[in-house]
C-alpha cells in the first residue's frame, strides 16, 4: 500500500480529476486536490464518497491556473502530481488565446511549483487533439497514430481547443528538458472519456451519450470518436506515477473508434426501452454543416465529418501494462449513469 505517499491531484471537481482521486484512494496514496472555488470543495467529497470512504486521506485546496497563490503550498510534501485540470470548452471561444494562455500557462506553473517541491514525478493529462493533427493525411491513411506524432501548434485552422492542449503540452516538455528533469515528466492523451459519472455535474466530454439518450439529434451524423473509460485513464495515469519505464514518455489512452451509428446501436441493443429516443436515421454531412451555423457545439467537430483516425496504444501497454475495458462495456455504463442521475448545469471539464 502507499498510505505514506501524498498526490496531488488538480481539479478535483472535474470528471477525470474525481475519479482520479478514487482511483489513488483505492491504491492507498494519501490524496490533496485543488478546486478554483472550496464552496465545491462538499460536491467534490461527496462525488468521492459516492465510490468509496477516503476517511482523512482526502485533503481539498483552493488554487486557480491563472495565479500564483496556492500551487507552492498545494505541492509542498507531496511525492506525485496529477495535472488534471485544463478547460474544455462546449463552444470554441474567438480568441484562441482565451484557452491557449491558461493552458499553457497553468501547465507551466504547476510543473515549476512541483520541480521546487521536489516532486518525483509530474503526470500531465494531455489529449489526442496533440496528435491527431500532424499531416493533412495523419490517421486517416490506414495507418494507427503513435506517440511520435504531433499536432501543428502553428495551424491556425485547428480549433482553439486543440492547438491549446498542443502547445501546453509541448511547452511542458520543454521545460522539463531545459530543467533537466524529462524522466520526471509523463503526458497521457486520452481520447473522448466516457463513463459512469460520479455526480449530477456533467463534463462536456460526455454530451455525445446524453444527445442520443434524450434524442436531442435531428438524427445520426457521419462523426466518430476513439472512446475511452475514464476510469481506465485514471487507472493509466495513476500507474504512470510510479512505473519506472513510464518517465518521459506520451502514453496513448484512446480506445475503439465507433461511429455515432454504431454507439446508437449498442444503445438500442443493451437498454431496450430506456434507448428509445435514441436516433436511428442518418443526416448528410451538409445538414451538420447548416447545424454548426446555428449551434457552437456542433460546430467544434463539424471538421471531423467523415474522418475516422485510430491509434496505438502499444506504449500504454509496454510501459504499464495497461489496457482499456471493451467499448461497449463503457457505453452502456456511461449510459446508465446518466439516467440515473439528473443532470446539474454543464461545468467546464479536464480532459
Amino acid at each position: 500500500m502507499n498510505g505514506e505517499q501524498t498526490v496531488l491531484v488538480t481539479g478535483g471537481s472535474g470528471f477525470l480529476g474525481g475519479w482520479c482521486i478514487v482511483e489513488l484512494l483505492q491504491r492507498g496514496y494519501s490524496v490533496r486536490t485543488t478546486i478554483r472555488d472550496l464552496a465545491r470543495e462538499g460536491e467534490v467529497r461527496a462525488a468521492v464518497g459516492s465510490q468509496l470512504d477516503p476517511g482523512d486521506r482526502l485533503t481539498v485546496l483552493a488554487a486557480d491556473l491563472t495565479q500564483d497563490e496556492g500551487w507552492a503550498e498545494a505541492v509542498e510534501g507531496c511525492d506525485y502530481v496529477l495535472h488534471v485540470a485544463s478547460p474544455f470548452p462546449a463552444a470554441q471561444p474567438k480568441d484562441p488565446d482565451e484557452l491557449i494562455v491558461p493552458a499553457r500557462e497553468g501547465t507551466l506553473r504547476v510543473l515549476r511549483a512541483s520541480l521546487a517541491a521536489g516532486v518525483q514525478r509530474v503526470v500531465v493529462t494531455s489529449s489526442v487533439a496533440a496528435v491527431r493533427n500532424s499531416g493533412p493525411d495523419a490517421g486517416r491513411d490506414g495507418r494507427e497514430l503513435t506517440e511520435a506524432d504531433w499536432s501543428d501548434p502553428d495551424d491556425r485552422s485547428l480549433t482553439p481547443y486543440t492547438r491549446s492542449k498542443t502547445i501546453a503540452e509541448l511547452a511542458a516538455w520543454e521545460l522539463m528538458r531545459e530543467q533537466g528533469a524529462e524522466e520526471r515528466l509523463v503526458t497521457v492523451q486520452p481520447g473522448a472519456i466516457v463513463g459512469p459519472i460520479l455526480s449530477g455535474g456533467r463534463s462536456y466530454s460526455l454530451e455525445a451519450i446524453e444527445r442520443l439518450l434524450q434524442g436531442r439529434m435531428p438524427g445520426l451524423p457521419r462523426l466518430g470518436f476513439s472512446f475511452i473509460d475514464v476510469r481506465d485513464v485514471a487507472a493509466l495515469e495513476v500507474a504512470a506515477l510510479s512505473a519506472p519505464e513510464a518517465g518521459g514518455q506520451r502514453l496513448l489512452a484512446a480506445g475503439s473508434f465507433l461511429w455515432f451509428s454504431e454507439v446508437a446501436e449498442i444503445l438500442r441493443a443493451r437498454l431496450g426501452e430506456q434507448a428509445s429516443k435514441v436516433p436511428t436515421r442518418k443526416i448528410p454531412n451538409f445538414v451538420v454543416r447548416a447545424m454548426a451555423l446555428v449551434d457552437p457545439s456542433v460546430r467544434s467537430v463539424a471538421g471531423e465529418l467523415g474522418q475516422k483516425t485510430t491509434y496505438s496504444l502499444e506504449n500504454a501497454r509496454r510501459r504499464v501494462g495497461w489496457s482499456p475495458r471493451p467499448v461497449e462495456e463503457t457505453i452502456v455504463d456511461c449510459a446508465r449513469s446518466l439516467l440515473a442521475q439528473p443532470a446539474e448545469p454543464v461545468a467546464a471539464g479536464a480532459t
